[in-house]
């Protein structure tokens, strides 16, 4: 793989990922049992869990997605969130499940949970496959949470650094080199 030379190492493996995704379907199907449920996938780092995600999910639901941006290039949030798509779906009465790849400052989910509540939903709830509490700089209620992970700059699963390392099918910490090198330029 030609991001070897990146990453420091693995710090969660594909099979823990995916047991944690099966996992974590199966509490979200308990939890919306007999309801209809739309699932908005935060792209473009939510798109390769999401995707896990709503395979795992045994009730009816509907797929939309929102793209925002809060980082640009950089490795920490601005603290803007920019919405770049919007959903299509009309989320009137109807329960929301955003789902997110990685959850640190909290602040781009409670703009966005503020956002969709102006438009009147029967529920919105939150799932991440990665939190960092570490980095919270708000009080977020995250309501389905894959795993913690420490504060390392991570790639992989969905996470990227300036839009690479998506692809990797586990999750790496990215050695801080990598990302310096580029703020430095």
């Amino acid at each position: 793989m030609q991001y070897n030379d990146d990453i420091e190492r693995v710090l969660i493996d594909k099979e823990t990922i995916l047991k944690r995704v099966k996992e974590l379907g199966a509490e979200i199907t308990r939890t919306y049992e007999g309801k209809e449920l739309l699932v908005v996938g935060v792209l473009k780092g939510g798109f390769i869990f999401m995707a896990d995600l709503v395979r795992e999910i045994r009730c009816k639901l509907q797929l939309d997605f929102i793209s925002v941006s809060s980082y640009g290039n950089s490795t920490e949030s601005s603290g803007i969130v920019r919405i770049i798509k919007d959903i299509e779906t009309n989320i009137a009465n109807k329960h929301v499940l955003l789902v997110e790849d990685l959850i640190d400052t909290g602040l781009t989910l409670s703009h966005l949970k503020q956002l969709l509540y102006t438009r009147k939903p029967a529920s919105i709830k939150i799932c991440t496959m990665f939190d960092k509490p570490s980095r919270r700089k708000i009080n977020l209620e995250v309501d389905f949470i894959g795993l913690e992970v420490p504060d390392y700059f991570i790639v992989g699963y969905g996470l990227d650094y300036s839009e690479s390392y998506r692809n990797l099918p586990e999750v790496c910490v990215l050695k801080p080199e990598v990302y310096r090198k580029k703020c430095e330029q």
